[in-house]
């Protein structure tokens, strides 16, 4: 529960100036760390047929020939030349619960940076990145491009797409659904959302990632896990405009907060294991470069798993 500060107009960053700053302050840094080399972040799954060969754990199933597996009387596989070339799509959520976190770095300012700056890296790159936004509807598809222009014209319509609090809970499954008939080509593909919403979404992430290869990006703020000592407070629910005072100084309502908390973060850790997703938990108060280079890990895990 937040309440939620009005984002006028005259708040937002440019986006070229967003831009120029992710690139001085975390562009030189990766460049610095990784040396320029993004293969394990971008490469891509491959499109081009290498050869079909017998299948042996842990080969990824989906890439089982059934003809020629009928045809055997024993699972084959189809092996593909890895492709650099990558189409990324982002799936962003735009709910009224993104606005939570300090004045200064809200989620849906995290978002920003985040998917500009992904989108940077890729598009220097020579791929191509889209995206389709979300607030309980599709409000917004961007086909896929590559350039620095691209980049600005997602960070552009994030930031112009101004949610409407007191409606209902958050229906993530709605943006999967979309986004399974509108993404036609394997795409490496960003879930960015704070996973605030209804339950359910896990299966068709799950339908998505058979497609596509599918990451989590939940976003999070450390007061959603702790409620500080600040005395009696009206707090709302953003997702739907529910109110209530409550009293932050009572020791036990604080205990019974973060307890409910913890079993959320159980509940959506398990929700991500049956959709078979990995996971990449962003906090608003952490540094983007080593955000990314978690995520680089994980794409490597994913990649060897995948072989």
């Amino acid at each position: 529960m937040s309440t939620r500060a009005p984002v006028l107009p005259t708040d937002r960053e440019a986006p070229e100036r967003v831009l120029n700053r992710l690139d001085w302050h975390v562009l030189r840094r990766l460049d610095g760390i990784l040396q320029g080399d993004y293969h394990s972040l971008f490469m891509g799954g491959g499109l081009d047929f290498a050869e079909l060969r017998e299948y042996q754990p842990p080969d990824d199933v989906r890439h089982i020939d059934w003809n020629v597996t009928a045809r055997m009387d024993a699972p084959y596989v189809r092996r593909y030349m890895e492709d650099r070339e990558v189409t990324a799509w982002f799936l962003v959520d735009l709910s009224p619960s993104m606005a939570f976190g300090a004045q200064e770095r809200r989620k849906e300012s995290v978002l920003v940076d985040l998917v500009g700056m992904l989108a940077r890296l890729l598009t220097r790159n020579g791929n191509r990145v889209g995206a389709i936004l979300y607030d309980n509807e599709v409000e917004l598809a961007i086909p896929p491009r590559g350039g620095r222009t691209q980049v600005l014209r997602l960070i552009n319509n994030i930031q112009r797409q101004q949610s409407s609090p007191g409606g209902a809970m958050t229906d993530l499954a709605k943006l999967l659904a979309s986004a399974h008939n509108t993404i036609k080509r394997r795409s490496l593909v960003f879930v960015v959302s704070d996973f605030i919403c209804v339950p359910g979404w896990d299966r068709a992430m799950d339908g998505l990632n058979r497609k596509h290869e599918v990451l989590a990006v939940r976003l999070w703020d450390p007061r959603e896990m702790d409620l500080p000592n600040v005395g009696v407070v009206l707090v709302e629910d953003v997702e739907t405009g529910d109110q209530m005072s409550v009293d932050t100084s009572d020791r036990g309502f604080r205990q019974r907060f973060h307890e409910a908390a913890r079993r959320r973060e159980a509940e959506l850790a398990q929700a991500f294991r049956r959709a078979g997703v990995d996971e990449l938990r962003l906090s608003t108060q952490e540094d983007l470069v080593l955000a990314i280079l978690r995520f680089a890990s994980l794409r490597s895990r994913a990649r060897r798993r995948d072989r």
